[in-house]
């Protein structure tokens, strides 16, 4: 169970909107990583309940996309974009950079939850391949030497913005 405060209120809301619709668990998915950052066991379980769905039904359509984050991101993100265009300019070597200096893995955390690595398919900015985005910030025709910096200035400042 969801503890009950102003998160849980804001997706009770959300889901009434869509009147506890199952057609509606992509948009509802969506609203509770907003709300959450996240979508955790507790969250597809009440979601679940809310829709009259078995809970391996939202568990299935969640895992289905890569958009949604099965697992508390870290106090910093990088996301790299691996669509065609950015993969062809040498994403991955940027990639590869980040886990070894970091000592992350794609889609895990470091051990002290400050950084997380995450991919995506396309942000849209093929035009500035490769792209990787920083807590939030889409650097384009990023180097290794640039988006290391970023990462590291990022860690040293704390919390993002």
């Amino acid at each position: 169970m969801l503890k009950d405060d102003n998160r849980k209120v804001m997706l009770d809301k959300f889901m009434k909107e869509h009147n506890y619709e199952e057609s509606s668990l992509l948009e509802i998915l969506h609203k509770a990583q907003d709300i959450y950052g996240f979508l955790g066991k507790n969250i597809f379980t009440y979601v679940a309940n809310a829709l009259q769905l078995p809970p391996s039904h939202v568990v299935g359509v969640a895992t289905f996309y890569s958009f949604f984050k099965l697992k508390a991101p870290g106090e910093h993100v990088v996301t790299g974009c691996l669509g065609t265009a950015c993969y062809v300019k040498a994403v991955d070597d940027i990639m590869t950079a980040i886990e070894q200096d970091f000592d992350v893995k794609r889609g895990g955390s470091t051990a002290d939850s400050k950084l997380s690595l995450f991919i995506t398919r396309c942000i849209g900015a093929c035009a500035m391949a490769p792209n990787i985005i920083v807590d939030d910030e889409v650097i384009g025709k990023a180097t290794k030497e640039i988006v290391l910096e970023r990462v590291r200035l990022a860690l040293e400042g704390g919390h993002r913005s």
